[in-house]
């Protein structure tokens, strides 16, 4: 966003604004986090890892400070082209933002992607903060400091924060020192936007959460939800037909369940979500279609957000 493009602040008011992104490994609790802070559901949020798949940016206001959150994918060893788009946006967006939050899930504090994540913080020139999350699931508690000590031995962070993304515990300690700590300058969304992200956008991932909730470890990470239509209604209702593109005949067929009734579940909880966020009435519409090797359709990807990679 351009100087030119920024919104601005109540007048005679000193405000402040940056990006802060959020990084870590797949289940760290990024998402949970990012919805903690926004107060609303703005990135995917599901037990089965690598859930988000591209940048979801969500808008937190701190007194006269507006902090963008960038929810990235997690950092994990890509396998597939799907993985090797997902782990470039995300240290695209580490690399793109003011601020950067590495956030570690407190029982992993000593996995090898987590020596991974730290070893790499050095590339990062960015002032870097530490969030311990899940810390209310450690029964050790006189434990933190010693993790703490040694996670910030291994990379320059200037504060640490011990949080619950789930309960909200330490949350609001984090938002405080971030509102202080992103430059002064005008805003860079209106006061009352939560995400930048297009309602379609947002509709489709809150269907491949309910998706990823029903179906649980059923259905590979290898399918996908598109809106293909979003229309207003005289009656200010709104009209949504989406896309649930799998790779094979068997996917679709444990999508649609016995006479339908998955995908009728399916529709029924992303349809109160949807028209939470529509903040309208929603008719969802969901078709499910086979797509033999999606994972590999540049257009696919564009429709996600990330870049193709080749080779």
């Amino acid at each position: 966003m351009s100087e030119n493009e920024r919104i601005g602040g109540p007048a005679g008011q000193a405000t402040r604004a940056g990006f802060v992104a959020l990084i870590g490994a797949p289940n760290a609790g990024k998402s949970t986090l990012l919805n903690q802070l926004v107060g609303a559901k703005v990135s995917i949020v599901s037990r089965k890892v690598q859930t988000t798949r591209t940048q979801v940016r969500g808008i937190a206001m701190a007194g006269q400070s507006q902090v963008v959150f960038v929810d990235t994918p997690g950092i994990f060893r890509p396998k597939r082209r799907l993985d090797r788009a997902m782990v470039t946006s995300a240290w695209g967006g580490a690399t793109d933002a003011d601020i950067v939050g590495l956030l570690i899930d407190v029982a992993m504090h000593n996995a090898p992607e987590t020596t991974e994540l730290l070893a790499r913080m050095s590339e990062i020139r960015q002032p870097k903060f530490l969030v311990l999350n899940k810390v209310d699931t450690l029964k050790d508690k006189s434990a933190l400091f010693s993790i703490s000590t040694h996670l910030n031995e291994k990379a320059a962070f200037e504060t640490t924060f011990m949080i619950s993304a789930l309960s909200g515990s330490g949350v609001k300690a984090m938002l405080d020192w971030l509102a202080g700590r992103v430059a002064p300058g005008p805003w860079l969304y209106p006061e009352d936007q939560v995400s930048d992200a297009p309602l379609r956008f947002l509709a489709a991932e809150i269907t491949r959460e309910k998706m990823y909730e029903r179906l649980h470890d059923e259905l590979p990470y290898r399918s996908t939800v598109e809106t293909e239509s979003w229309q207003q209604k005289p009656d200010g209702s709104v009209r949504i037909e989406q896309t649930i593109f799998v790779e094979r005949e068997s996917q679709r067929k444990i999508v649609l369940g016995k006479g339908g009734a998955t995908i009728k579940a399916i529709g029924q909880s992303a349809r109160k979500d949807i028209a939470e966020a529509a903040e309208a009435p929603v008719h969802l519409f969901l078709f499910v279609k086979v797509r033999e090797d999606w994972g590999n359709d540049p257009a696919r990807y564009k429709e996600m957000g990330l870049e193709f990679p080749q080779g």
